[in-house]
């Protein structure tokens, strides 16, 4: 062997290493020549550009609704003329009328008080037009007698088309014409796309402009997808904001359903607090039936790309991040909640690297399929299920702690910002994968008051739950540790305040009325014009998402209407079976999928120590209902408000709230609470339309100072044994 080749026998055949294969890329150095503009070319240039030119004509879709337009109105044309020469008909009799009882004259002699003088003379000039009325008729008749006679009844038909034309010329309405305008007008539609004042006209009725004022147009209205869009200006000192918080009203000057109008501030660059982004869509856009998940289509998922999650009105598909964020889905029964927290679910498991931990409260078949990928799999509604689910918890707070331990001592390369990142959530010897917990009928283990002591001190299963959960929620995403709630009743009493707030993406279905909607989307959101309580009971799966990262809608959009995908449990199966089949090649499978539902190893005092649920002796937690000795209605305000009375949870409610949830007589409950030192005061709280309202109601550290007062009177009870006071 020299230098330049090398021979490798292997059994009989000879391999010879190949000299190598050089990339290369032919290169013409002769430069195209420009070729001349057709004539076709500058002739459309110049009619896109040209002024002369209506703006229906330059564009195939407005050109299509022009002659739709015009089509309509040739169909009409022969009532609208038949119409026109009756109101000509009518206004001819009222002027000859006005002149043959010399009408103009006998006014000026009224006015300059000389009618008695000047009733000679207009009675005579009265009559001489009465007889050059009957001239006139008697010689018209004549001359269409002979006519008939001379020449037939032509000049009858074209005589009576001059006079029908004369009839509808005179007879055509005119804004502000006495009788040319019906008292009622016909239905309203949407003929903005086609005359711009009209959507001028439209904000000026919704009140969102003055009379005085107007719109700067920066985009014409267009055909985008299955709708109009058009972006406008609105005048100085005039917010976007308040457009999106009047959608309704907008919609209602505009004819349209609200759920085909969307409404959105354009920010950024191209943008500003003025510039508004309209579109209508054609019809209801959530009547057509739901198309299926595009994740039927794809052999595998990476988790670390936004989930497909739904569409919005105009179509464009909207996909929801997970990684270093949470989920919490709300709605009443019957709504597809369980469907959209499955649409996150399909996504993970998908991906051969994720860990799920699946919690169902509703115990039904729903997650079933989910057994064939998870590390952990519950389902159930007992006491016992609850307890179970608090061994998870605390297993996963001891697994979040271990993993910033592992990540402390990682070099700056391998963990650059003391987060997860995909390299690592891959990586079998650090073992922190991206874990998924998904808990199905979240209020039902949050709710649960079975007593549970933790290193001696005694709360609640429910509190404790609630504990764990805002302390993952908190500090489980940095370190890839993924929540996704869901609920029937997203109320205060039954989500704590402190895990909502912690929640990055909310995902609203129906909801009741707009308190509930507030209390998933967050505070004041129906104020700035999303509010699930708005949408329609036969749009199954439509709900307001307010994402936590960039959706394809923008990463400025506050929040959206959404459609989910549909996913039925054939597909939710085929998507459970191909999710086992990538983690068996990739050797992943772990706890409840491989058969091996281990008891976790736990170590409750140094979860109690970490989430903060370790109390004092001599004052257990306020949940701890049966040694409550509170008088009422005290009593019963502190059961309903529960956790609402912590610091800088809630600071006022109003007593019309307390005395509707109670159930009790206003003016009695006002001095009950009196004589137990809490004292009503007024306060503003926001309404259902985006105002404030000044209302009277209780201040919840007057109450938390009337519990204190009546704990030190009451001291202990005739048993001996000490009172304990809570907030319920």
């Amino acid at each position: 062997m020299n230098g330049n080749e090398s021979h490798t026998t292997t059994g009989s055949q000879e391999l010879e290493k190949a000299s190598p294969v050089l990339d290369g890329e032919l290169v013409d150095d002769t430069l195209p020549q420009p070729r001349p503009r057709s004539r076709r070319r500058r002739f459309m240039n110049w009619w896109q550009r040209s002024p002369r030119v209506p703006a229906t004509l330059k564009s195939k879709a407005l050109t299509r609704q022009a002659g739709k337009d015009a089509a309509v109105a040739v169909l009409k044309s022969p009532w609208r003329y038949f119409g026109a020469v009756m109101r000509g008909l009518v206004a001819g009799a009222r002027c000859w009328r006005t002149w043959v009882k010399v009408g103009d004259y006998r006014q000026a002699a009224e006015e300059s008080e000389k009618l008695a003088d000047k009733f000679t003379e207009i009675r005579a000039l009265t009559l001489f037009r009465w007889k050059v009325t009957g001239a006139v008729t008697v010689a018209l008749a004549m001359a269409i007698a002979v006519a008939d006679l001379v020449w037939g009844d032509r000049p009858l038909w074209i005589s009576g088309g001059v006079v029908s034309v004369a009839l509808a010329i005179l007879g055509r309405r005119k804004d502000g014409s006495p009788g040319r305008k019906p008292a009622l007008a016909g239905p309203r539609s949407l003929t903005w796309t086609m005359d711009p004042q009209v959507l001028v006209d439209a904000f000026r009725d919704a009140k969102l402009i003055g009379k005085d004022e107007s719109l700067r147009l920066v985009e014409r209205a267009h055909r985008m997808g299955e709708g109009w869009a058009i972006v406008v200006d609105l005048p100085a000192t005039r917010k976007a904001a308040d457009v999106v918080k009047n959608r309704d009203a907008l919609a209602s000057a505009l004819a349209v359903d609200e759920v085909q109008l969307i409404v959105e501030r354009v920010r950024g660059n191209g943008g500003h607090a003025g510039r508004v982004s309209m579109w209508v869509a054609d019809e209801d856009p959530y009547a057509s039936p739901p198309l299926r998940t595009p994740l039927l289509g794809v052999s595998r998922w990476d988790a670390w790309q936004p989930i497909p999650f739904g569409r919005d009105a105009r179509g464009r598909r909207i996909d929801l991040p997970l990684v270093w964020t949470s989920l919490l889905v709300g709605a009443i029964p019957r709504q597809g909640k369980t469907f959209a927290a499955r649409l996150a679910a399909a996504g993970l498991i998908l991906d051969a690297w994720v860990r799920l931990y699946v919690a169902d409260f509703k115990a039904g078949k729903d997650w079933d399929a989910a057994g064939l990928v998870a590390h952990r799999l519950m389902s159930g509604d007992e006491t016992e299920h609850v307890f179970a689910l608090i061994d998870w918890l605390v297993e996963l707070v001891g697994e979040v702690q271990g993993r910033y331990r592992r990540m402390r001592d990682l070099d700056d390369l391998t963990c650059p910002e003391s987060t997860i990142t995909p390299d690592m959530s891959r990586d079998r010897a650090l073992n922190i994968p991206i874990t998924a917990i998904f808990i199905d009928e979240v209020q039902v283990p949050l709710e649960d008051r079975t007593p549970f002591a933790v290193q001696g001190k005694k709360l609640t299963a429910g509190d404790y739950i609630g504990e764990l959960l805002t302390w993952l929620a908190k500090k489980g995403p940095a370190v890839g540790i993924v929540l996704v709630l869901a609920t029937q009743r997203p109320d205060s009493k039954t989500i704590p305040s402190g895990l909502r707030a912690v929640l990055g993406s909310r995902f609203a279905l129906r909801v009741m009325d707009w308190r509930d909607s507030n209390i998933v989307l967050g505070e004041q959101m129906n104020t700035r014009g999303f509010d699930s309580s708005r949408l329609l009971a036969s749009h199954k799966g439509v709900g307001v998402l307010r994402p936590d990262g960039d959706t394809q809608a923008g990463a400025d959009v506050l929040a959206m209407t959404v459609r989910t995908y549909y996913m039925p449990n054939e597909d939710w199966q085929t998507i459970c079976q191909q999710g086992r089949a990538l983690r068996e090649a990739a050797n992943t499978l772990t706890g409840h999928a491989a058969g091996q539902d281990t008891i976790p190893v736990l170590d409750h005092a140094a979860v109690a120590k970490a989430v903060g649920a370790r109390r004092s002796a001599s004052k257990p937690p306020p949940a701890v209902l049966p040694e409550v000795r509170l008088p009422e209605p005290l009593a019963s305000a502190v059961a309903y408000l529960g956790h609402e009375l912590d610091e800088n949870v809630r600071d006022f409610v109003p007593s019309s709230e307390l005395v509707e949830e109670l159930g009790v007589e206003a003016t009695s409950f006002g001095r009950q609470m009196g004589d137990l030192g809490c004292r009503s005061t007024r306060d503003r709280v926001p309404d259902g339309d985006g105002r404030t309202t000044r209302v009277r109601g209780y201040l919840t550290a007057d109450i938390r100072a009337a519990i204190e007062r009546v704990s030190s009177d009451v001291g202990r009870d005739d048993t001996g044994s000490e009172v304990v006071i809570g907030d319920g």
